[in-house]
């Protein structure tokens, strides 16, 4: 006998959940729902048909056939000699390589240019603050190869540039194309906007009273920056770093035309594969080999800015 009936008090059935509780708990995925079925078919399934792919086999003309087949992945660092041993191949290697230090490089100058451009921007009245933002998001209206068109005109034969420097007595008919600074100097320009909005973003919110208690501290400019502005501004700048060195992993129009093809990078060999090469399996793995590097990029940053939220 319970407690209640002891005492003599009338027991009370168990209060259930009123019908159609459970639906409406449920609310919110069902409102989600849309978007769920969106990632699903635009990123989940693509996902998955190109990791199929590059665990099949080379097509006898192109293409692929269905089966289980690591030759993909194998041939990234191995190829097959006459007799059937395996060789080690430094040249997909060296192209990985050579990918993403162009990639860190790009990040890294895009960082560097993009916090004093933030924090000026951040200190201005709010009018041209806004008209300066806006101007930073203009070549966003642009279509991508047009300014990269640009740059050639820049950089090439008879361009501003090379006539400028040849004021100053450098040799007639010089060209700063087709070589890797001409497409650093286009990846940096392609991709400085996705650095400096976000940065722009956490400077704006920055307490203007530390800096001057930095200033009143007897702080210099280079310890204000590396002290205070910079670690305050650390999540705009994580943000900045992974959208800018996620698509330079994988860009192509730069190193094709900038470049002139000379130095193969990530992107160009993918298409050259799914392209000329007709070997889907290979470009398919070099593919998910690019995946899984921003896939470690991204769970590092996760797990830093974890450990940073747990030890505030």
């Amino acid at each position: 006998m319970s407690d209640a009936t002891h005492h003599g008090l009338p027991m009370q059935e168990p209060s259930h959940p009123p019908a159609g509780r459970g639906f409406w708990r449920n609310l919110p995925f069902w409102g989600l729902l849309p978007s769920w079925l969106l990632m699903a078919f635009a990123l989940l399934v693509p996902m998955i048909i190109i990791a199929a792919v590059s665990v099949a086999s080379r097509g006898a003309y192109g293409g692929f056939d269905w089966g289980f087949d690591l030759t993909g992945y194998r041939q990234i660092l191995f190829n097959e000699g006459w007799s059937g041993e395996l060789e080690f191949t430094p040249q997909y290697l060296s192209i990985i390589l050579r990918t993403l230090g162009l990639a860190l490089t790009t990040t890294l100058l895009c960082l560097v240019l993009a916090v004093p451009m933030a924090y000026f921007i951040a200190n201005q009245p709010p009018a041209r603050k806004a008209a300066l933002v806006y101007l930073v998001t203009l070549p966003f209206w642009v279509s991508m190869i047009l300014r990269v068109y640009a740059w050639m005109i820049i950089l090439g034969r008879d361009g501003p540039l090379p006539r400028f420097v040849e004021f100053f007595g450098a040799p007639a008919g010089l060209s700063f194309m087709y070589n890797d600074g001409a497409t650093l100097a286009a990846m940096v320009y392609s991709y400085m906007p996705l650095m400096v909005l976000p940065v722009f973003a956490s400077i704006e919110k920055l307490d203007g009273t530390l800096i001057e208690a930095a200033h009143d501290l007897y702080g210099n400019r280079w310890v204000t920056l590396r002290r205070v502005i910079l670690p305050l501004a650390a999540p705009g700048i994580i943000s900045g770093a992974i959208l800018v060195f996620v698509p330079a992993l994988g860009a192509v129009l730069e190193p094709t035309l900038m470049g002139g093809g000379k130095q193969m990078m990530m992107g160009s060999l993918i298409q050259l594969q799914f392209g000329g090469g007709r070997n889907w399996p290979f470009g398919a793995a070099i593919a998910m080999t690019l995946l899984a590097f921003v896939v470690i990029v991204l769970i590092l940053t996760a797990r830093r800015a974890t450990a940073k939220g747990a030890t505030t």
